[in-house]
């Protein structure tokens, strides 16, 4: 081949690795760090080079570029950090349950992380939505984690919130945060708190305490819906909004109180934040949201106990109803007053047909429901001693 043909060729060659290196640089660069690359179910990306024009778009460089966007607005989920157990997961081959991991279902499920714990009346009554949106949606890509972050010891123990589990007929997974270490990575203040965490792994909708129900409801459908189009699949999530009208949580006028000497400033006839025995007398007029003891108490950073029989709680609150956290390693039995007759049309679920209750396992025990948020003076009888006594909570 001649001198000027080479020249000739070389002169091809070099306008063709030229024109390819202008054409690679016209491309959007991919996206790294925390992004996760999405390829819908059901799709391949084509590989041959012998037809370009049936190449798909590289979708992954698609997701990267979403994910570009909602970073700018929304924080990535955080890790399941230190957990004490695993309820509702899959088992292994010895049947024990196996770990959950958030980062294992970015990329295919919608997850709504809620904080929780057993013994809060505010957590168990957003339970029937949560129960509700799981059975309705779990299908379509939903997946509820229950993040179970104790308030008292006995929240703590494995048993115990199996049972609760069992009670209240939750059937998604929870996890045991005994120690709150993923509470803290999510900044958790309050019993509950919600995480809707969209296809991509970004918290995009946060809410504390009940209500919101509708709200929260259209946004799991929008984030359904937003997975399908991201797998490409055909149709829409529609939704029903659940309506739990018995549910609506009243407006009490009395604070939670605290038993135990860590939480008790509301204890106003003896020594608030103080631990050991102490003998008490009730006075003979009760101020409102004042704790008063009678008898002798063993008081503990979280809970009193009575050392006899006789012992007595007397509270004045505002309030449709009055819940109390309690426990008996022996059992014990109380009666229950208010306005200083025994309780009837007024009792709790949890107070028998003669106005007494079995305390026994550590939970929340239904005292009182009025009709509506009135005042009244509620007094408790121990009829024997060793009942733990944690707090009063109100609704």
């Amino acid at each position: 081949m001649g001198t000027k043909n080479t020249t000739l060729l070389v002169i091809v060659i070099c306008s063709i690795v030229g024109a390819i290196l202008y054409l690679q640089n016209q491309l959007p660069a991919r996206i790294s760090g925390n992004s996760v690359a999405i390829v819908p179910f059901g799709v391949s990306v084509a590989t041959s080079t012998s037809d370009v024009s049936k190449t798909l778009p590289d979708l992954s460089t698609v997701a990267s570029l979403r994910q570009a966007e909602k970073s700018k607005k929304y924080p990535l989920a955080k890790e399941i950090v230190s957990p004490t157990g695993f309820i509702n997961t899959d088992l292994d081959a010895t049947g024990k349950p196996l770990a959950l991991t958030i980062q294992s279902l970015i990329g295919k499920k919608v997850i709504l992380l809620d904080i929780w714990t057993y013994s809060c009346i505010n957590c168990q009554r957003t339970l029937p939505y949560l129960k509700s949106w799981y059975d309705k949606y779990k299908d379509q890509g939903l997946e509820i984690i229950g993040l179970h972050v104790p308030e008292f010891e006995f929240e703590k123990d494995y048993a115990n919130v199996s049972a609760a589990v069992k009670k209240f007929g939750i059937t998604y997974p929870v996890v045991l945060d005994s120690n709150a270490s993923t509470a803290r990575a999510y900044g958790m203040q309050y019993w509950p708190e919600e995480y809707l965490i969209d296809i991509d792994g970004f918290i995009v909708h946060k809410s504390i305490g009940e209500g919101g129900y509708e709200e929260k409801e259209n946004k799991i459908v929008e984030l359904l819906n937003e997975r399908m189009k991201v797998f490409g699949l055909s149709g829409q999530v529609k939704t029903s909004v659940t309506k739990i009208d018995e549910l609506v949580s009243p407006r009490p006028e009395s604070p939670e109180t605290y038993f135990g000497s860590d939480r008790n400033q509301y204890l106003s006839n003896g020594v608030a934040g103080k631990s050991g025995v102490q003998s008490f007398s009730l006075p003979k007029t009760a101020t409102i949201n004042a704790l008063y003891l009678g008898g002798d108490w063993d008081v503990q950073p979280e809970f009193a106990e009575n050392k006899k029989a006789g012992a007595t709680i007397e509270f004045r609150y505002k309030a449709q109803e009055v819940y109390f956290v309690a426990s008996s390693l022996q059992g014990a039995q109380i009666k229950i007053y208010q306005d200083g007759v025994l309780v009837t049309d007024a009792r709790g679920e949890d107070v028998a047909a003669d106005s007494t209750a079995q305390i026994k396992e550590d939970r929340l025990y239904k005292l009182i429901k009025n009709k509506t948020v009135e005042e009244h003076t509620l007094k408790i009888e121990m009829e024997s001693s060793g009942l733990d006594a944690y707090t009063f909570t109100f609704g």
